[in-house]
Parts: structure tokens; sequence; C-alpha cells
């Protein structure tokens, strides 16, 4: 990878801001996928004033949106402080965000704030290199692609090549590659899964851990409306509005709906859960027109569903059976249709669980799981791998 255009910038506060800058566009256009333009070294927290036993790099690398064209997308590296030789490397898929520039996982880290740090320190505690990706339009300009997974699964699998070459720098090669998600996590983690082989084939995937993930928005919207959890549909919303030309938002809002929308771009997704239990909780109450009923956008829904490529390695898909936010049913559906196309999927019922609960019994389950299949490739004779 070239580095002529990677640039380390210093850790000061008042530098932090104007590294997430969008650089310019000939700049990034001239970038090879997943090249690293600007690096600075950070401080990774699981907590504030806790910091974990890694080397951490904040970076802005270049990767593809929807339509193909290149952008930027900031995230950040972690190295385990012992590694050295070659270590397996994982692309961390985060959970949902938020809309706002400000929630992204590079900058909650340094904070101590981001709420799946303890699951990113417990992949370091393994030993194993982790590539965080912000996402496009968290950290970076722009609306964030929200489970619009063709354009997130890239930037995880960009991420992962930006990784690659820091590695490089300290002499250590990655052994081993795998990718674990949950919730939008799942959404991304599945796709980068279904997109490795066109669009990275030079990442060959050990294994990838898939933990509740929003399969169909079809689904999605029938099973989210008149909860608490409304608002997670103008994320989507928000998402296929940004990432589709021909569909406009803006005029599918009524009064209720433009009042909102402010909220649901700035508030974290914890506090606007939270008021879903005072706010009106039909989708409809916020719409002038049901995007949700719109063929044209029905259809741009089941564009960016899952389930329609095969995954080019062995999957784990886990849920918890009572999941009220992402139901159950979508694993149901995704696996049905990977399993059509012939692809090796492993499940992980989660009984009695919840969205929120399942989390940490999933990352068990999926980092044991990725655990299983570094030591598997290990184990495979070097032509094999090769084929």
């Amino acid at each position: 990878m070239r580095i002529r255009k990677m640039t380390m910038m210093s850790t000061g506060r008042g530098r932090r801001k104007q590294f997430y800058r969008d650089l310019p566009d000939l700049t990034v256009s001239r970038a090879e996928c997943g090249e690293v333009l600007r690096v600075s070294t950070m401080t990774a927290r699981i907590a504030p004033g806790i910091t974990m036993r890694a080397d951490a790099f904040r970076v802005l690398y270049r990767s593809t949106d929807l339509a193909g064209n290149p952008i930027t997308v900031s995230g950040a590296i972690l190295i385990p402080r012992q590694s050295s030789g070659s270590v397996p490397l994982v692309g961390f898929a985060p959970g949902t965000q938020g809309m706002s520039r400000s929630a992204s996982v590079s900058q909650l880290l340094e904070k101590g704030l981001e709420y799946e740090g303890v699951f990113i320190a417990l992949a370091l505690a393994r030993g194993w290199a982790v590539a965080v990706t912000d996402y496009p339009g968290l950290g970076t300009q722009g609306t964030h692609p929200y489970v619009i997974g063709s354009t997130n699964g890239r930037a995880v699998l960009d991420v992962m090549r930006a990784a690659r070459f820091l590695l490089g720098t300290r002499s250590t090669q990655v052994s081993r590659y795998g990718i674990y998600g949950y919730s939008e996590g799942g959404n991304a983690a599945a796709w980068a899964a279904q997109l490795n082989a066109s669009y990275a084939p030079d990442l060959p995937l050990a294994g990838v851990a898939v933990g509740a993930p929003p399969a169909d928005l079809v689904e999605m919207g029938k099973s989210l409306d008149r909860t608490a959890g409304v608002f997670l549909l103008m994320y989507s919303a928000m998402g296929l509005a940004a990432s589709f030309d021909d569909l406009d938002l803006e005029r599918c809002l009524n009064t209720a709906g433009k009042s909102l929308m402010p909220f649901v771009r700035r508030l974290h997704p914890l506090l606007l859960a939270a008021a879903g239990f005072i706010l009106p909780k039909s989708r409809t109450f916020y719409l002038s027109t049901d995007p949700f009923e719109d063929p044209a956008w029905i259809e741009r829904m089941r564009e960016a569903s899952l389930g329609y490529l095969p995954p080019a390695a062995p999957v784990l898909v886990g849920h918890g059976e009572r999941d009220r936010v992402v139901a159950y049913r979508q694993t149901e559906l995704l696996t049905q249709r990977w399993r059509e196309l012939g692809v090796e999927i492993s499940r992980h019922r989660i009984r009695l669980g919840g969205h929120f609960t399942s989390a940490p019994r999933f990352a068990r389950a999926g980092f044991a799981f990725l655990a299983d299949r570094f030591a598997e490739a290990d184990r495979k004779p070097s032509s094999e791998l090769a084929s």
C-alpha cells in the first residue's frame, strides 16, 4: 500500500477536530481502497480513567460509497502491546452510535464513553489486533448511511486494510482475518462478509460473527412500528435517503416529523430510546407520506437487505430469542436465505435474551467462534489456504 499521502498528526486537543476534516477530493480519488490518509496516536479507554492495554491509532482512510465513489472514513486501530511477529486481525463493526458526526467510536473510545469498549478490550486480551470503523458520516462529513450495509461493509473491510498497513510499519504481519459485529454492527459485518470476495479478496476471512442483524429492512419497518424504538426507523429512512438519490425523506415528513429530526440527528440513541416511551410510538404520527409503504422506498429497502449474496467464510449468527429491537425473525430470514445459497452457518440462539442483555453473551460466543476459526485455519496446509 502506498504511504506518500499519509499524514501523521499530533494528538493535541486543539488538533483533534481538525483530524476529522475531509481531505481534498483529488487526494481521496487518487488513493487506494483502505489507504491511510491521516493518522495520529490516541489513548483508548474502556471507561473514563481506565486505559486499554493497547497501542491505539486514530485513522482517516479511503473507502467507497454505494455508488462507487471514493469517500473518507475515520476509525480506530488498536494493537496489543505484547504483539510481535504476527497477530490475528478482527474488523469490529460497531453497533448503533446515533447519527451525530461526533458519535464516532474513535472519539468515544478516547473519552471512555464507547459502550462496546469492553468488547473491544476483550478482543485485545485474546492477543488480536482490532480495526474499528466509525462508519461514513460519523466523524467525517455527510449523513451516516444507517444499516446501508453495502457502504458500511466496505468501510469495515477498508479499515482492516488500513490496520494491516499500520501493523506492517511495526514489522508485524496479519496471521488471520475475522469480522465481528452486533446489531447495526451485525448488519455491517454480514455485508462485509458478502462483499469480501468481490471487494476485498486480499482479506481472506477465516470467520465472521454476526449478532442480532437487521437483515430485512421491510420487515424491520413492521416490527419497530408502535414501539419505543420507532426512532430507529427514522435512522433507517435517513440512511436510505442519503444513499439513494431518488428517495426524498423531507417530503415524507409532516410538521411533527420535521420538528423531531434535529433531535434524531444529534441525540444519543439511548436518550432517544428513553424519549420513545413518552413520545407517540406510531411512525405515521411523524409522516405525511409513509415511506415504508411506498413502492419506490420498498424497492430500495430490499436492495439494502441481507441474504442474497453468499459470504466467503464460515459464519456464526447469534440472536436473543426475546429481542424486541431487532426481532428474532430477522435472523431466521437471514439464515434461511444464506443456507439456500449453500453458506456454512452456525446458529447461536440466546434463550430469554433481549437485545441489550444478549450483547455480552453473543460477544463471548462470537469471540470463541472466531478463535476456533483462526485455530482451524492454522491447521490447514498452505496449499489449501492458497486455494
